[in-house]
């Protein structure tokens, strides 16, 4: 017996794929061999994020790739550089911001192309492998370390990094491969995708700048690898890309399944951003195949920091 009614089923169609002229066919990777072995991947798309004037932005991580694309479907190539960028959001000031597996916490200069470093590393020690990363209302830069932690290895930590006066704080130490971020709206919530624990977990913001009494806000099943990107919308729902899984579930605010958006190509997808028509679209980055999927959805996502005037 289900403890919720069945959510409703949305499909989320192709709305753009990577051309032919920029997937980088017959190739071996470091990144591919240590996280997709015994496949030749083209490209692997992550970091969905839209700018202010409508253009959908996207990393591709083994080739260290950033492309925008614009809202009629039209790819550019903005860089590429030696990094395995994954997470991206843009400031609100027009900066792009990454993080780099490789490299910690990157920023792009969208005139130049060039990929400086922010942050790197905590008391001269180098992170493990930053994965997303998520803006407050105060500028503050929230991010996940994963590296390769997980079940077997619950070492995965998540940061809060102040732009301005360089303070670098460890919230947490020993998560199980912790992945996408995002804030509810009183921001005094964190959730954290835990791909490795297939779970979401709430992270209680204290007044003292730390956390406590975190728990499991959302326990999933199933899939092949576990949740991933995510985004909040303005009920304070949460939305969570399933990689492994073919879909994106949407939470209510209190952790009830209300809706699967199911893929109609492919089974990793692996972000999410909101936007579109009254920003109540769903675009999605199903990452082996290279494309982006958009859903209706009915329900407008949450402007974040990054989009705020």
């Amino acid at each position: 017996m289900s403890l919720y009614p069945p959510p409703q089923t949305i499909e989320a169609r192709v709305w753009t794929s990577m051309p032919d002229a920029f997937r980088i066919k017959d190739t071996d990777t470091e990144w591919a061999t240590a996280n997709k072995p015994g496949h030749k991947i083209d490209c692997f798309l992550e970091g969905p994020s839209f700018d202010l004037d409508g253009n959908f932005w996207v990393t591709d991580i083994p080739y260290g790739r950033i492309f925008r694309i614009s809202p009629d479907g039209e790819w550019t190539l903005v860089t590429q550089y030696d990094g395995w960028p994954n997470g991206l959001k843009i400031h609100r000031d027009g900066r792009v911001f990454l993080a780099d597996y490789k490299n910690g916490i990157m920023c792009l200069d969208t005139e130049t192309g060039s990929v400086q470093p922010v942050v790197w590393h905590r008391n001269s020690e180098h992170f493990r492998g930053c994965n997303d990363l998520f803006f407050d209302s105060q500028g503050r830069l929230y991010f996940t370390d994963q590296g390769q932690s997980g079940m077997h290895m619950p070492n995965g930590r998540v940061y809060r990094y102040d732009l301005d006066t360089k303070r670098l704080d460890l919230l947490i130490d020993s998560g199980p491969s912790p992945n996408g971020l995002v804030l509810n709206e009183n921001e005094d919530v964190l959730y954290v995708a835990m791909t490795r624990g297939n779970s979401v977990w709430r992270l209680p913001l204290m007044v003292d700048g730390g956390v406590s009494k975190v728990g499991i806000f959302i326990q999933l099943s199933g899939g092949l690898s576990g949740p991933d990107g995510m985004a909040l919308d303005n009920t304070g729902g949460v939305w969570v890309a399933h990689a492994g899984n073919g879909c994106v579930w949407g939470f209510s605010q209190t952790g009830e399944p209300v809706y699967r958006v199911k893929s109609e190509t492919g089974m990793t997808t692996t972000n999410l951003a909101f936007g579109g028509e009254e920003n109540s679209e769903l675009f999605i980055t199903e990452s082996e195949t290279g494309k982006i999927l958009r859903a209706e959805v009915g329900i407008p996502g949450r402007l974040m920091y990054s989009h705020m005037g």
